[in-house]
């Protein structure tokens, strides 16, 4: 018998390591865009999952924003069904709000979850990369936001419903992907997006990655998802001392939430950043920027009698030894 390519055994242990702990009768969505990624996670989902007793669906999504998107769709659908997988596809309206690839993804994700909910799916399947890992974190750092966005994308997130969104490639380079496909002759489609140098990815796989690596030596793609793997274990660290400090300086006020202006000035400055920007997410869905985490800490460790601040959604204001948030 001729031996298992390479590519092959390492996609299909890194499916079956992140299936494992789903239970017998689960059912998974795939997130099946045709290309190379994805493919290989569906090939690789369709040979693991039934020995495990977890059934596979898929489900491409059309956003029509190229000519021919929809017959690209159907073809995708078809490998799928070759493949042995239930086989579905969704027409989505993309809007502008966040620029183009943002406002795709938020209606990729939207579909996707609802597809989940409709197949009764415990958990959808993404096929991001190492190499997709190593430009997120590049472009977090470019953009100066902070561990939140240096931690890249987690192997698995689980939302509010319960939903796991699982990334079973994030260990995988972009290139076994594509070797993948070719021992087990899947048809790639290459998307005419991935070649534009308006996207700020692109240019950081096609321009920056690459300097990188003649410059500073191989590995650099690996180093960078190392660094996320790392910076996520410490916010899990972080967020669980958090939460059980907040337990104990945090009180609801008339609108709004207040915190002990002794307990924050006594945490260090990491502890104090989080614990305000977390307050305020979780009491008002509205996100701080640096600056204005720094404008409410002042509050606490450097006050001089400052007035009110106002912040997304919500102001913050020393009175006596708390800093109150009130709704706006």
């Amino acid at each position: 018998m001729p031996s298992l390519s390479p590519a092959i055994a390492e996609i299909r242990l890194a499916v079956r390591t992140a299936l494992a702990d789903l239970p017998e009768g689960s059912a998974v969505v795939v997130a099946l865009s045709g290309g190379a990624d994805s493919l290989a996670l569906a090939a690789a989902t369709a040979f693991e999952a039934p020995k495990l007793g977890i059934r596979v669906g898929t489900l491409t999504v059309d956003h029509g924003l190229q000519d021919g998107s929809d017959a690209v769709a159907a073809r995708a659908a078809r490998t799928a069904a070759a493949l042995g997988l239930d086989a579905l596809i969704a027409r989505v309206e993309v809007g502008e709000e966040g620029g183009p690839e943002a406002a795709a993804r938020d209606a990729r994700y939207r579909v996707l979850k609802d597809a989940a909910a409709d197949a009764g799916a415990s958990a959808v399947l993404l096929g991001h990369t190492l190499d997709d890992q190593a430009e997120t974190v590049l472009l977090g750092l470019a953009r100066g936001s902070g561990a939140a966005s240096l931690q890249g994308m987690a192997p698995v997130r689980e939302d509010d419903d319960g939903l796991r969104w699982v990334r079973p490639l994030l260990t995988v380079r972009r290139e076994t992907t594509r070797a993948f496909c070719t021992a087990s002759d899947l048809e790639i489609w290459d998307d005419p997006h991935n070649a534009e140098h308006r996207f700020a990815r692109v240019r950081v796989r096609d321009r920056v990655l690459p300097v990188l690596e003649a410059e500073l030596g191989p590995g650099i793609a690996e180093a960078l998802a190392r660094t996320a793997e790392q910076l996520r274990e410490d916010a899990e660290a972080f967020d669980e001392m958090i939460h059980e400090t907040i337990e104990d300086i945090v009180e609801h006020a008339e609108a709004g939430i207040s915190v002990s202006v002794a307990a924050l000035a006594a945490n260090p400055a990491a502890l104090r950043n989080r614990i305000i920007r977390l307050v305020v997410d979780s009491e008002f869905g509205a996100s701080l920027t640096r600056l204005q985490t720094l404008e409410v800490a002042r509050l606490a460790t450097d006050w001089s009698g400052q007035g009110p601040i106002d912040l997304p959604s919500c102001s913050a204001a020393r009175l006596g030894g708390r800093i109150v948030f009130t709704a706006r």
